[in-house]
């Protein structure tokens, strides 16, 4: 019988150059393999507790405690147990720690001890990490969210929607449609180059100069896009990342960068303006988590038009996702494991959603690694979609090139962006 043999936990450091966590599990017939922890900034209220230490270490952001917690009290109930049962694992990971949140051990040491006993088990059977999450029915590549601008709390400049992405919708497979995404990328590059704006990137990879307003930013988009030789509303949708609980202040929409303010009412006009005047299939986090009332006005005006994504709203929560389909807020839920804690719980969500025709995308955040973790979850569990940045920095590129190699292995795979946004 196989079973769990050590768990050893490191400070290794995020693509931002903050500590995070990166577990490792040690199974008895000697397989070895690792998962570094994600962290996010723009992230919501009720997100499970990411544990930092608070000394003068990293400006208090050290990770040393978690990684403590993992050699220490999540060891002493893991050494011994198989590692084939994911959901026995995770229960009790979250029976050990007791609290709603993590907030005893900390989401990052029990999401890290999660995913690495996954991984573990998955390699000392010889099966890639997608088809022991997934099974046989791991067949369905994801179409990408690129994001290529970069505003918000992912970029020092006065663009106040976070992202900017584009969906390649038309394409007949995944290493086509990042092509496609790459290929509009280099041409924004040149296109922003030529007109004197800054070409520098924000956290995610994406372009992040100065606009006059918050709508420029799709107008050089479709530009780059045609330049590129591809068409937009056709073959390239466009979604955007609001962030929206970002710039709620008082019961108003603070756009600053703009030097405007909203209601609720005039912020659902907005968005409605702008997906009858462009190729949008999909707004993220357009209202803020708390804003129930303004999400009901928005899911009703445009939710039969585009994809309505709730993010800071949900939070991978299947409980507060429940409530959303209750009340009929928002149709798709973006997908972060270290938002709720183990790899189980986000399985739980995922099929919560899909049941109840909620689309689904896998997400990355804005510190990452260079684990691809999420590319073969996002393919066990066919979300059918991923967000993992702009096609640059190669925490990013990590995730596509995955997919690549996943693309290749699944010959009879499907790829469904025409399906979803046909």
């Amino acid at each position: 019988m196989v079973y769990i043999d050590n768990l050893v936990a490191q400070e290794v450091l995020d693509s931002r150059g903050n500590p995070t966590v990166k577990a490792t599990a040690v199974l008895s017939d000697g397989t070895v393999a690792s998962a570094i922890v994600p962290s996010g900034a723009s992230t919501g209220k009720k997100e499970a507790l990411e544990l930092r230490d608070g000394d003068e270490r990293f400006f208090g952001k050290g990770v040393l405690k978690a990684c403590e917690n993992i050699e220490v009290a999540i060891a002493d109930e893991l050494v011994g147990l198989s590692p084939y049962n994911q959901a026995q694992i995770d229960n009790i990971l979250k029976e050990l720690d007791g609290t709603p949140n993590y907030s005893k051990l900390g989401a990052n040491a029990v999401l890290g001890v999660s995913m690495a006993v996954a991984r573990a088990a998955a390699k000392s059977l010889n099966l890639p990490l997608y088809r022991y999450l997934g099974g046989s029915n791991a067949i369905v590549l994801p179409t990408p969210m690129l994001n290529i601008i970069n505003g918000g709390a992912h970029a020092n400049n006065d663009v106040d929607i976070q992202e900017y992405m584009i969906m390649p919708i038309a394409f007949d497979d995944f290493k086509e449609a990042l092509r496609a995404g790459a290929e509009i990328y280099q041409t924004l590059k040149k296109v922003l180059s030529e007109e004197g704006h800054s070409t520098a990137l924000g956290d995610e990879g994406g372009f992040a100069p100065n606009f006059k307003n918050n709508i420029e930013p799709i107008e050089y988009i479709l530009r780059a896009t045609e330049q590129a030789g591809y068409k937009p509303g056709e073959e390239i949708k466009i979604a955007l990342d609001a962030a929206s609980s970002e710039f709620y202040k008082d019961g108003k929409y603070v756009l600053e960068g703009e030097g405007k303010e909203f209601t609720k009412e005039e912020l659902v006009d907005f968005y409605a303006s702008l997906v009858e005047k462009y190729p949008i299939a999909s707004i993220e986090d357009g209202m803020a988590e708390d804003d129930w009332e303004g999400w009901k006005l928005l899911t009703q005006r445009l939710g039969d038009k585009i994809q309505l994504v709730g993010d800071d709203l949900f939070v991978t929560n299947k409980d507060i996702l429940a409530e959303g389909i209750e009340k009929g807020v928002a149709n798709a839920i973006l997908i972060k494991p270290n938002q709720i804690g183990t790899v189980s719980q986000t399985m739980e969500t995922v099929r919560l959603a899909q049941r109840n025709s909620y689309r689904t995308i896998m997400s990355h955040r804005s510190g990452e690694s260079e684990d691809a973790f999420i590319a073969d979850f996002a393919v066990a569990l066919n979300t059918g979609q991923i967000k993992t940045g702009a096609p640059a920095r190669g925490e990013r590129t990590a995730k596509y090139n995955r997919l690549l190699e996943i693309e290749r292995d699944l010959v009879f795979g499907e790829y469904i962006a025409k399906e979803l946004f046909k």
